[in-house]
């Protein structure tokens, strides 16, 4: 005699969501419990799914190859020859010491060499590496390493600029406090002139 009563599987799929697997829910209890709090009191009821679905979107990085979004580019651009600058970026990602937010800002600019690619297209490689746990470090650095690898152009500059939960909420505990990375390559890294006018145009 079959049961009447749907499993939470069910219940996830008739909502078109996918299953948090039982050993993911069961380690995020775990985790309350740890932290002090009874993971069986109704509010929490549902918070291994919610927690795990929400990582499930911020690690979505790890699904795609942030290169992919440079695969189109334009030979036409009418002899334009300068800088490309895309500023002012809003990201957000996780570090992987303490999977707290990071929250900030990038600008991304390059030096078309006889292509270019929709402009769109910067933040979505910025994204894309940023939806993973990481450290701002290796971030500005895997930024401006894929625009140089797959557009080739003369100059590649990547500055970010953001705040780390793990330093303004925890530890020491100091908010308004932003660290600020960047990465020169090419013509932005070995010519003075170039290297201030794309700083500049930053607003750095």
């Amino acid at each position: 005699m079959s049961s009447l009563v749907g499993t939470d599987e069910d219940d996830d799929l008739a909502r078109g969501k996918a299953p948090v697997p039982a050993d993911v829910q069961d380690a995020i209890r775990t985790l309350l419990r740890w932290a002090g709090d009874d993971p069986a009191r109704e509010g929490l009821l549902d918070t291994p799914k919610r927690v795990a679905r929400a990582w499930k979107e911020y690690c979505q990085g790890y699904g795609e190859d942030p290169a992919i979004h440079l695969a189109r580019q334009f030979e036409e651009v009418g002899g334009y020859d300068e800088i490309v600058l895309l500023k002012d970026i809003p990201f957000q990602s996780h570090c992987e010491h303490h999977m707290a937010p990071i929250i900030g800002k990038a600008a991304i600019a390059y030096l078309p060499r006889d292509k270019v690619v929709g402009i769109s297209k910067l933040a979505r490689v910025l994204h894309g590496f940023a939806r993973r746990l990481q450290i701002q470090e290796r971030l500005t650095a895997e930024v401006a390493d894929c625009i140089w690898q797959n557009l080739k152009p003369h100059g590649v500059a990547v500055v970010i600029e953001a705040s780390h939960a793990c330093m303004t909420a925890r530890g020491v505990r100091t908010p308004g406090v932003g660290m600020v990375t960047s990465r020169l390559m090419g013509t932005f890294l070995d010519d003075e002139r170039s290297r201030k006018e794309v700083l500049s145009l930053m607003g750095y």
